[in-house]
């Protein structure tokens, strides 16, 4: 009797594992960030990223990170030494999103823990989620207070253009096949 449920066991696990997918976070993913300063409106784009999605009958895991250091503006060296430096790149070269669970009522809503700047968050990431050919891609758009991080909103010409403590992380991350 405990042959067969041992057996019984490592079928139903056999089975659960081929029914779950992993798929690499693609070149063709974009992370922007969008805010303002009491100059004009900016926008930064995220260069470096990696993450794996985990997907069955539903998303089951998602995880990705930026490097802070490769958040670059076309605005040139100046905006992105301040932007760093406000970041905390050198002490926290990574920006981390780690999955928790999800939810798809009115929607689908990605919740986990964000951690910019070492400060760790909770968020739910109101996100659209879509099958491709090779695999899935989640966008959406979420707003960031940067205080509630510990960033300090950058300055510069003597204080007086600061950036806007609001800023809005957009996302449209692409998923592959390994």
């Amino acid at each position: 009797m405990k042959i067969k449920l041992s057996l019984l066991a490592l079928m139903l696990v056999t089975f659960m594992g081929f029914s779950q997918e992993k798929y690499i976070l693609s070149e063709d993913s974009e992370l922007t960030i969008t805010g303002t300063s009491t100059l004009h409106d900016w926008t930064v784009k995220a260069g470096s990223m990696n993450g794996v999605l985990t997907y069955g009958d539903e998303l089951v895991d998602v995880e990705f990170q930026v490097d802070a250091s490769e958040i670059k503006s076309e605005r040139g060296a100046a905006m992105n030494k301040k932007m760093h430096g406000a970041l905390k790149a050198e002490q926290h070269p990574k920006i981390i999103f780690k999955f928790q669970n999800s939810s798809n009522t009115d929607g689908y809503v990605i919740n986990g823990k964000l951690t910019i700047a070492g400060a760790e968050k909770e968020v739910a990431l109101s996100s659209e989620i879509t099958k491709l050919d090779n695999g899935y891609s989640i966008k959406g758009n979420y707003p960031i207070t940067l205080k509630d991080y510990g960033v300090e909103p950058p300055t510069a010409m003597f204080g007086q253009i600061v950036v806007g403590d609001e800023v809005t992380v957009n996302y449209n991350l692409v998923f592959v096949k390994e």
